[in-house]
């Protein structure tokens, strides 16, 4: 069974109700619920916080318990070059998901310091991002059968 770290950070845990208009009206609890499902042979590790260094934290602590990591770094993706660290030392190959296009939005959106540390980048596609990353691993890291 593959082991999948879901990362949230901050202000996520307000989808559903945040700005609507650009994040949508489904709650993160509610979405991760329907990839448990979907996903039933992946068990999903799923986190969220806001502030930098829990996340850190959590990064750490994936290295040799997951097969990989799906990461919404939220605002901290254009600040954090702790995290974008964090990604980079612990081994565990990471896709990063926005749920926005970041390159749509404002100046200082498109700016990812976490970007060229991750295996790639999903951004703009609502949280179909997130089960676009899962099913990444699934096909990068479970062999087919025979």
């Amino acid at each position: 069974m593959l082991h999948i770290a879901i990362v949230n950070g901050p202000n996520l845990n307000l989808l559903g109700t945040r700005e609507p208009h650009i994040y949508g009206h489904q709650t993160l609890d509610h979405y991760l619920k329907q990839l448990a499902v979907r996903f039933p042979f992946v068990h999903l590790h799923c986190y969220q916080s806001n502030i930098e260094g829990e996340l850190i934290n959590y990064l750490h602590n994936c290295m040799g318990m997951m097969n990989g990591i799906v990461l919404n770094a939220g605002a901290y993706t254009h600040t954090s070059i702790a995290i974008a660290d964090a990604v980079s030392a612990i081994g565990v190959p990471v896709v990063e998901v926005h749920i926005s296009n970041v390159l749509a939005r404002e100046e200082y959106r498109k700016t990812s310091f976490i970007a060229s540390k991750c295996k790639g980048s999903i951004s703009g596609l609502g949280m179909d991002g997130y089960a676009l990353a899962i099913q990444y691993f699934v096909d990068a890291l479970v062999p087919p059968a025979v």
